[in-house]
């Protein structure tokens, strides 16, 4: 990279409130030392405790997201994975915000897009609702690695509802380009 276009980076950055921001590899390690990193700026900068907490839960929910489900995501020795992702967090006015961007399978867009519409079309008390009824479900989505409850946690802590696009990958993988963002 270019040192004037890491300028023109920073300063696009800033300009959007960007505190934090990952681009790489993910595993659980990165991933707790970056929580953290953010709890500790979070704390630093005065933050209510609730939005701390909504903040922290919604952020290990879309990097956990990054590791479990992304198309580049692998398993490493001793029972752990890698991903590969970016997870920005930011803050304007007196919103913060969560992005997540990471590759997923072409078969699986029409699955996340369903389970996302849905969601956005229910109010906040029906989110924390499918959440309850989501815990006391037995039956198994065999691409879940929990219980199904990502997407609704992050929902259920947002403050408004949550987006999402995915793009073309232009190297015909397979692949497409998944980004999600939450607002608190």
């Amino acid at each position: 990279m270019q040192l004037d276009v890491f300028n023109a980076f920073r300063d696009c950055a800033l300009r959007e409130g960007v505190q934090f921001y990952f681009n790489g590899y993910l595993s659980h390690n990165v991933i707790g030392a970056m929580g953290d990193t953010l709890r500790h700026r979070l704390e630093a900068q005065g933050t209510k405790g609730t939005v701390t907490r909504r903040v922290f839960s919604t952020f290990v929910e879309m990097a956990q997201n990054i590791l479990n489900y992304g198309a580049d995501a692998a398993p490493v020795a001793g029972n752990g994975r890698i991903g590969q992702g970016a997870v920005a967090i930011g803050q304007l006015g007196d919103h913060f915000y969560i992005i997540c961007g990471n590759h997923i399978e072409r078969e699986h867009v029409e699955r996340v897009r369903e389970k996302l519409d849905a969601i956005r079309a229910m109010s906040a008390d029906e989110i924390k609702q499918a959440y309850r009824q989501q815990l006391r479900n037995e039956e198994e989505d065999h691409l879940s690695k929990g219980a199904g409850l990502g997407f609704l946690t992050v929902a259920r802590d947002s403050s408004a509802p949550i987006e999402y696009c995915f793009v073309e990958d232009e190297d015909g993988q397979g692949q497409v380009g998944f980004y999600l963002k939450a607002t608190i």
